[in-house]
């Protein structure tokens, strides 16, 4: 029997999406025939889309907003997908098993980035990625956070994971106009193209430390052209180490066991998002 061959990243929107273009160049290196494609699929049409997958199907990626689904569906879970609820990763099979990539993604960009040292922090957005960012954030040692979120109900959900985990947290209204603290990092979960009033984004750039925004397309988004005076990263890091940990679990069935000469597949993964 062939092996299972065919990997896709799943969302709502896809067009985005530079997976493709990473995974397919480590698994070359790799000298894998694998094939790794995009897939446009909403919350409601996942289960379905799942259940329609053949006995080829090695494994999915999986972004918004399909998190949670994909968490739901999972027969086995590892911690971080466990303790965020989130998975943005899916090994098929006989067992369904899910993982979170993102918090071990998160963790390498922020350290190859140079802004592993903060103690203090903002998150905005308050869906999956904003709860595996502070998960990331505890284990890289920041001790009291903001959570800026549009809606009451995200806010309270988010501080009560956050004070679960061991964070001490405040909340704010995404929007609010009120001065915030001054922190020294600030990590965006919101898409893309989300806009903000001018003086929100000002003031947040203003007393915000270093932004790390997880979307990278459209780049730069308005968030990263509003902070002029301190340093910005885009999520293109993030996407790359954790595309990294996907690529171990579908070859290894777990992200702790390394690929052969991984230096070089981070190189051509890296080159390949030009």
């Amino acid at each position: 029997m062939t092996s299972p061959s065919r990997l896709a990243v799943w969302g709502d929107p896809i067009d985005h999406s530079r997976s493709p273009e990473l995974h397919s160049a480590a698994y070359r290196l790799l000298g894998l025939d694998w094939e790794y494609d995009r897939r446009r699929v909403d919350a409601a049409g996942f289960d379905a889309a799942l259940d329609g997958l053949d006995a080829t199907w090695r494994g999915l990626s999986l972004t918004m907003p399909l998190k949670e689904r994909a968490h739901a569906r999972a027969d086995a879970l590892d911690d971080d997908a466990r303790l965020t609820g989130a998975v943005n990763t899916l090994l098929l099979g006989e067992e369904i098993r899910g993982f979170n990539t993102d918090v071990r993604g998160l963790t390498a960009a922020l350290l190859a980035g140079g802004l592993a040292s903060a103690r203090t922090a903002r998150v905005l957005g308050g869906g999956a990625t904003a709860r595996s960012a502070l998960v990331s954030l505890l284990r890289l040692g920041v001790d009291l956070v903001e959570l800026r979120t549009r809606r009451p109900e995200q806010a309270e959900e988010l501080a009560r994971f956050a004070q679960h985990i061991g964070l001490q947290a405040t909340t704010t209204p995404l929007d609010s106009a009120a001065a915030p603290l001054p922190a020294d990092l600030t990590v965006s979960t919101l898409p893309g193209g989300a806009a903000l009033p001018e003086t929100v984004m000002a003031a947040l750039a203003q007393q915000g430390g270093a932004l790390f925004s997880a979307a990278y397309a459209p780049w730069p988004t308005p968030l990263a052209q509003a902070w002029t005076d301190a340093p910005v990263l885009t999520g293109l890091e993030m996407l790359l180490h954790q595309a990294v940990a996907q690529i171990r679990i579908f070859l290894h069935g777990t992200p702790e066991e390394a690929l052969t000469d991984e230096p070089a597949v981070l190189e051509v993964m890296r080159a390949a998002l030009g």
